[in-house]
């Protein structure tokens, strides 16, 4: 077989690159996807039970215009279900509303002091010094005592590595910064400040879970478009072909890859031993995905809440989902079931032992107030995948500058999640203009943006 575009990936990158060049007029294109199923980590599973559960806590919200109409294509009009952002933290028993470090009032006063003075001493000497990591812009942009109350065991939680091996770079909209004039007005007048962030409002599957999306936008890039079971063993990249794993070959002229780059790298003959070795430097953390279904209805302090941020070492999961606040399909029976979805993250940094990680997870939820009773379990579900988010780490931006141009001299480019590995445009609207920018590149010599240029992509909302 041989084509002039090859895709390894049918996720959100692979599938969006596909997709445009269908809509280019290109048919000589295949997609290879390993799994028996597209998507990627935007697949949805249905449990025994009949309960839906997706790869993490997917919210769909965008950047761009092409994206949002190519997800009203997928699905159509009426395939949405709208939601009002509503996300808490769950610190010293209590729930405080996100962003956190807007909403101290909701602490106790010892709390609330230390978090106000590492803000006061914090203005009164700024550091003028640019970060050398996140855990420095951190201290410099927080203080002390929010640091410490939240921000660095919250995100050592998150991200399964200490924020001291972590970039800056990465940060932009990401985290609400801390202005002390309106966290001061915030506890002295008793406000609530809740409107911070790009997903005020967002988007979701009415049946199907996120994966749904992803089905919907497969079949308009077409079955015979996608090849499933196609798991890549080697690339020769002076030939321009590819083996899979049951010993087809594959001859491409172009080939785009979203398989995770350090993974890739060792399937690449002949490539350079230094880049290779380079590109096992790069940093990830593993997902681990538990759902538990519920019996009834959710307490009446959950029946709004969309997910809910754990700092405290009591839990092994830094987020939860009210999953059923989602869709009320997400469940079998929505008037006599609910459900919560948790997620753990993993690293060498942050070992899990995934045998007890169900029974660890419900026993954190009871202690955290969030299920009443184990009685009302109906149905548990755990999905465990490696490479759950790339991290970006302090040497990754220097590992990507030398490994992602010495492919593209073989006419091999690495997109997508994993592939280019830039958390910072790796959501699902950022992975498939990544896609769906390569294409242009490809067939008309535009320049990508999203990749290239993470801060001007996540600066033009709706645009």
């Amino acid at each position: 077989m041989k084509y002039q575009y090859v895709i390894i990936g049918s996720g959100p990158t692979g599938l969006g690159a596909a997709y445009r060049l269908k809509e280019l007029g290109i048919k000589d294109f295949i997609v290879l996807e390993k799994e028996n199923y597209i998507g990627g980590l935007a697949t949805s599973f249905v449990d025994e039970k009949g309960f839906t559960w997706d790869v993490g806590g997917h919210v769909q919200f965008s950047h761009y215009k092409y994206f949002d109409d190519l997800m009203m294509k997928a699905l159509g009009e009426d395939g949405w279900l709208t939601h009002q952002r509503e996300s808490w933290v769950w610190i010293e028993d209590r729930f405080v509303p996100y962003p956190f470090q807007n909403n101290i009032k909701y602490l106790s006063k010892e709390t609330m002091w230390k978090c106000l003075e590492g803000l006061i001493k914090l203005y009164k000497n700024p550091s003028s010094k640019k970060p050398a990591n996140f855990h420095e812009w951190i201290m410099n942009t927080f203080g002390e005592g929010l640091a410490e109350v939240f921000m660095l065991p919250y995100n050592f939680k998150v991200w399964a590595f200490p924020p001291a091996q972590m970039n800056a770079s990465w940060v932009g909209e990401r985290v609400a910064v801390t202005d002390l004039q309106r966290v001061t007005q915030n506890i002295l007048f008793d406000r609530d400040d809740l409107s911070w962030g790009p997903n005020n409002t967002f988007q979701f599957p009415k049946h199907g879970g996120t994966g749904a999306i992803w089905e919907g936008v497969g079949k308009l890039v077409g079955e015979e478009n996608i090849l499933t079971n196609a798991k890549v063993a080697k690339v020769d990249p002076i030939a321009k072909k590819l083996i899979l794993e049951d010993g087809r070959e594959i001859e491409y002229t172009y080939l785009m890859n979203t398989m995770p780059l350090d993974i890739f790298t060792t399937k690449v003959e002949g490539l350079d031993e230094n880049i290779t070795a380079k590109a096992q430097g790069l940093k990830h953390s593993s997902t681990n995905v538990i759902g538990i279904g519920l019996k009834g209805k959710p307490k009446a302090d959950l029946a709004t809440k969309c997910w809910m941020y754990f700092p405290e070492k009591n839990s092994p999961y830094y987020r939860i989902t009210v999953f059923s606040n989602y869709s009320p399909y997400n469940v079998p029976d929505i008037e006599n079931q609910w459900s919560l979805m948790a997620e753990v993250s993993e690293s060498e940094c942050k070992p899990v032992d995934r045998e007890t990680l169900i029974k660890d997870t419900v026993r954190a939820m009871l202690e955290d107030k969030l299920i009443e009773s184990e009685d009302d379990i109906v149905s548990e579900f755990i999905f465990s995948t490696n490479y759950g988010y790339p991290t970006p780490s302090v040497e990754r931006d220097g590992i990507l500058k030398e490994v992602l141009p010495a492919l593209e001299k073989y006419d091999i480019y690495s997109r997508g999640r994993f592939g280019a590995w830039k958390y910072e445009v790796s959501n699902q609207d950022h992975s498939l203009m990544q896609g769906v920018e390569w294409a242009n590149r490809m067939a008309h010599g535009v320049p990508e943006l999203t990749l290239f240029f993470p801060d001007t992509a996540n600066a033009m909302w709706g645009k």
